[in-house]
């Protein structure tokens, strides 16, 4: 079984992740934000290092869709590879921070990538609004992430509703997160588990 949470920045993946990796019993494969040696220069000086990042990120991601496959285990991730092709690279270009020429060369390795990758059996995708994903980042207090403006996280908004309408690698289901509290309340993450275990049971 491999299971994936697809979302904004702030829209609560990576405590989600860990709250259904212990209540199912699944191995978490997290996202690398404290050892990646590119996101504060990205942050900082966004055009210089998109490329950079984004390739990271790719190869990362390749690798742990890889181990997936071969580990045979219950495994819970933390985004996909396609967030990153389909949303966050595209997103730079369009906003003048990666050249035509770096975001070419990346479609071409994404390409060549997801030929090799099976998509999720399952893909979790939590809904936010602008105003509770921002209140979450400052929550969370990332010295990185303060840069972030409303303007690039209403840009990845938009491309994330694109993404899922046109999501066809798997089951899917959405979560619209703003009124939720799955940390603090045991019934608002008793519903998402009920809700997964449905889908997962195959009962709609």
């Amino acid at each position: 079984m491999h299971v994936a949470i697809a979302g904004n920045i702030g829209a609560g993946k990576t405590t989600l992740t860990k709250l259904l990796a212990k209540h199912f019993n699944w191995e978490a494969q997290l996202e690398d934000v404290v050892d990646n040696p590119y996101l504060d220069d990205f942050y900082n000086q966004m055009e210089r290092w998109s490329f950079n990042l984004q390739v990271y990120f790719l190869n990362s991601r390749f690798r742990q869709v890889a181990q997936i496959k071969e580990s045979g285990k219950d495994i819970i991730q933390d985004r996909t590879i396609y967030e990153d092709a389909h949303i966050f690279a595209p997103n730079l270009h369009a906003m003048g921070l990666m050249t035509n020429r770096d975001f070419e060369n990346y479609k071409s390795l994404f390409d060549l990538m997801e030929s090799f990758v099976d998509g999720p059996d399952l893909l979790i995708y939590l809904r936010s609004s602008i105003s509770n994903l921002v209140a979450q980042i400052h929550k969370r207090g990332r010295d990185y992430e303060n840069s972030i403006s409303i303007d690039y996280l209403s840009r990845l908004n938009e491309r994330y509703e694109a993404f899922i309408q046109g999501y066809t690698k798997g089951k899917l289901l959405i979560i619209d997160v703003d009124n939720l509290d799955f940390v603090a309340k045991p019934e608002d993450l008793g519903s998402i588990i009920n809700r997964i275990d449905a889908e997962i049971n195959g009962l709609f």
